[in-house]
């Protein structure tokens, strides 16, 4: 029985997780649960599971949870969180927490010697040198949740080394698929959160819709998988079938298919090695009648090429452009700044802020602050009402849909 211990499960991926959790209630002891400000949910799931620990990141959302529930312990704030990694005695966590606070946690876990199932792809886009060279000092386990990242794992798995070519990474294309860049410029909040495949937080959903998301697993898949950049494509695939590919040294690529339900890969990685069964119908190709692919809009969608050139730059870059993009979504959800202003002050912010190298955590942590200070910056001079980066006015937009977290 492995003692299972869920960060973020009040978001998608972590109630998701609850389910396969519930489904094999012998394989798992679960000893704790996080979250951020949703001390509500939070509080009814640790009922239901009967878990005796749980750690909220906003203190005063921990004070509530301290007076409605009594039956164990509540944990405030990061430190909270650095106690619940630590004392609880997991085998396993799954972090699920959404972008780069789930850093720090991902960093205790690996010290601790702890397996981790890793939803955070932000823990690899900031720090991945440093995360991977902990997980080679402890011997503990990254195994990925993304349903890209599971699929290549299964995929390259199977083959001896030195045979895998090639990686290529699938993206359903978001809900502006097909559109330019001009069609984008006034799009609404309530617009870009209509994912046409899969239902996801908001941070997370404004990422599809920018193509931020793949360029961030662009980077992820790197790290997991040491491939060179040049040699991890990404193909637009709107019926979100094949999840992932790899091609082989002679000629031959392999692809992993399935029906788009993340219970597939959360239950890959909480069971890893194991396969156990999953509640999703079996894939009928006949009944879909057919599988298409296209190359990604760069022009339509600048984030894509941003996160590749962050990437190709190495050090800081990618802190940078995962701390910019973090505020820019940000202040888009929260009407402060219009759809192409997202990659304008992703770009603005790389070039005030060069790469430099990575010594340290500490290095990160300040660049991710000074990236954040300039982001804001930007936004402000933009405005709510401001141009976008091909110049066209922003019309007004909806209001901000709400993640659980």
């Amino acid at each position: 029985m492995k003692r299972l211990l869920i960060l973020g499960s009040t978001g998608s991926i972590g109630t998701q997780a609850l389910d396969v959790v519930a489904r094999a209630p012998e394989a798992f002891e679960l000893v704790g649960l996080s979250a951020e400000r949703s001390h509500d949910m939070l509080v009814a799931q640790a009922r239901a599971h009967r878990v005796r620990q749980i750690a909220l990141s906003d203190p005063d959302a921990a004070a509530r949870a301290a007076e409605a529930w009594t039956d164990g312990e509540v944990l405030a704030g990061p430190e909270g969180l650095v106690r619940l990694v630590a004392e609880t005695g997991a085998d396993l966590v799954l972090n699920a927490i959404v972008g780069s606070a789930g850093l720090g946690p991902t960093i205790v876990a690996l010290t601790e010697g702890i397996d981790v199932a890793l939803a955070n792809k932000e823990s690899l886009v900031v720090g991945g040198e440093l995360v991977m060279a902990l997980c080679e000092a402890t011997g503990a386990q990254l195994i990925p949740v993304d349903s890209e990242h599971s699929a290549l794992r299964q995929l390259v798995d199977g083959e001896p080394a030195g045979t895998v070519d090639r990686l290529t990474l699938t993206a359903s294309g978001g809900p502006f698929r097909g559109r330019t860049r001009t069609e984008l410029a006034g799009v609404s909040v309530e617009a870009a959160l209509k994912h046409p495949t899969w239902a996801m937080g908001g941070k997370i959903t404004i990422d599809s819709a920018t193509l931020m998301n793949k360029g961030l697993e662009v980077i992820e898949a790197h790290w997991l998988f040491g491939t060179p950049y040049e040699r991890i494509d990404v193909v637009v695939h709107p019926q979100s079938i094949v999840h992932a590919m790899v091609g082989l040294c002679d000629g031959a690529t392999l692809a992993h298919l399935g029906h788009p339900d993340m219970r597939v890969p959360i239950a890959y990685a909480l069971h890893h090695p194991d396969r156990v069964d999953v509640p999703v119908r079996t894939l009928d190709l006949a009944e879909i009648g057919a599988l298409t692919f296209e190359p990604p809009d760069l022009d339509a969608f600048p984030c894509l090429r941003l996160a590749r050139e962050a990437a190709e730059a190495g050090g800081t870059a990618t802190c940078v452009l995962n701390a910019a993009n973090e505020v820019a979504v940000h202040a888009f959800l929260s009407d402060r700044l219009d759809f192409m202003g997202i990659p304008a002050v992703i770009e603005t912010t790389l070039e005030r802020l060069p790469a430099q190298r990575v010594h340290s955590f500490e290095t990160l942590y300040r660049a991710d602050g000074e990236a954040r200070r300039l982001a804001a910056e930007t936004v402000g001079s933009r405005g709510a009402r401001g141009k976008t980066s091909a110049g066209d006015e922003t019309p007004g937009r909806g209001r901000k849909r709400s993640e659980a977290v």
